[in-house]
């Protein structure tokens, strides 16, 4: 990625800074680290919410205007938190950025996070603010029936003058993933960080309705990873004289995988044409689209993190790299290739955390240093352990079953004419 000319960025920070009487946390002062975050200098950076999931599990089809039995449970969740979570069960220890209450949902997310032995210095919490919730109520497939999200504290109180003190840690990070609950200055400021730093930027769009603030910073972003309504959202936002054409996946159930790529490319290229070099569109049990410039090489930007401090990630890395396939491109003129990664066959109980945590082994392997093929192929294991999971993130993760389940995925990828 092409860096920006270096901005004056401190001087905003200074005005967006949160009243001192409001965070209970201590947060190191800029360019001041600690000791712990001196060692976590090369972690990759997670930039999102924190949140309680309160998910309505009935035991038969919910109903409009009666109650129906079932399950209620809480989940520690967020984009933001379940991706680095994952990572973090895959070997990698990334350093969060994010905000809670000092109420029982922010209690329970902290709680947990000391428990994983990760940093908390990135958390900020505050008195008298409500903790991120997101209430689910799920059909008896595990699918979402609706949700409503209560995320007023990520979009008021996590501020570029949080980011910017931790701008040593965006600056050393291997990659910088940002999810679109963040407040469109807070958003613009983190990016801008990270690409004059030469850091990519990892762009989760969270949905349809954010994924339209990727528009003031297309031209920062590297990888993006959009379901198919997110990103004709986005492509019609970065460019509004054009029409995508609207697609509903079960409307289309049986088409095939290349018709529908033909069918979503304008917007693909769309993305392209403002800077974008990756993409990863998923497309639900059809699997997903991995489009990237064929010159694309995040080598620079990794190294080989924790592979020998972390015997779980070692082997992973050893064994993966060890895997192969065919990794040819399709035929064509283009500077961009594209392909075809299949879903793999699982018994769901909950499609939540899923895309995030294809998201969190995806980027595990690139800052393991494996190619962007294999790394998405961790990312689609992982996220098959989501889905037939309770929780938004599987307990663990077996290094014998990622490997079985990334040769499957390998062994069917099908390279796509774009």
């Amino acid at each position: 990625m092409e860096s920006s000319p270096r901005r004056r960025l401190a001087s905003i920070s200074r005005h967006l800074l949160q009243p001192p009487d409001r965070i209970l946390s201590n947060g190191p002062r800029p360019n001041q680290l600690s000791a712990d975050s001196e060692l976590l200098g090369r972690a990759p950076v997670v930039i999102g919410g924190m949140v309680l999931d309160i998910q309505a599990i009935p035991s038969d089809e919910p109903r409009p205007g009666t109650t129906t039995p079932g399950k209620v449970r809480y989940v520690n969740g967020g984009v933001a938190r379940n991706i680095a979570e994952c990572m973090s069960k895959l070997g990698t220890k990334p350093f969060i950025i994010s905000v809670i209450g000092a109420d029982m949902a922010g209690e329970q997310l902290m709680k947990y996070w000391k428990s994983t032995g990760l940093p908390t210095e990135g958390i900020l919490k505050l008195d008298g603010v409500m903790t991120p919730v997101v209430s689910n109520v799920f059909g008896c497939m595990g699918e979402s029936v609706a949700a409503v999200a209560s995320v007023d504290a990520v979009e008021t109180y996590l501020t570029s003058g949080w980011i910017e003190r931790f701008r040593r840690n965006i600056n050393d990070a291997p990659v910088v993933m940002v999810d679109a609950n963040l407040p469109p200055q807070t958003l613009e400021f983190a990016c801008r960080m990270a690409a004059v730093a030469g850091v990519p930027v990892w762009f989760e769009p969270v949905s349809v309705i954010k994924s339209s603030r990727i528009a003031p910073v297309a031209n920062l972003v590297a990888c993006t990873s959009p379901n198919e309504a997110e990103l004709i959202a986005m492509a019609t936002v970065l460019s509004p004289q054009a029409k995508f054409e609207s697609i509903n996946l079960e409307e289309i159930k049986g088409l095939p995988v290349e018709d529908l790529f033909q069918m979503l490319k304008p917007a693909i290229f769309s993305l392209f044409d403002k800077g974008i070099r990756l993409l990863l569109i998923t497309l639900g049990s059809d699997g997903l689209f991995l489009c990237h410039s064929r010159n694309l090489d995040f080598s620079r930007n990794n190294s080989n993190l924790n592979l020998t401090t972390d015997r779980f990630l070692g082997q992973l890395y050893q064994e993966v790299n060890n895997i192969y396939y065919n990794h040819c491109f399709a035929k064509g003129s283009s500077k961009f290739c594209a392909f075809h990664f299949p879903a793999i066959p699982a018994e769901v109980v909950s499609v939540i955390g899923a895309g995030d945590c294809l998201v969190g082994g995806t980027l595990v392997g690139i800052c393991a240093g494996l190619d962007v093929a294999r790394s998405v192929a961790v990312g689609v294991a992982a996220a098959k352990g989501a889905v037939e999971s309770e929780n938004n993130v599987p307990d663990k993760f077996l290094v014998t079953n990622i490997l079985d389940e990334v040769k499957e995925v390998l062994s069917r990828v099908k390279p796509l004419l774009l």
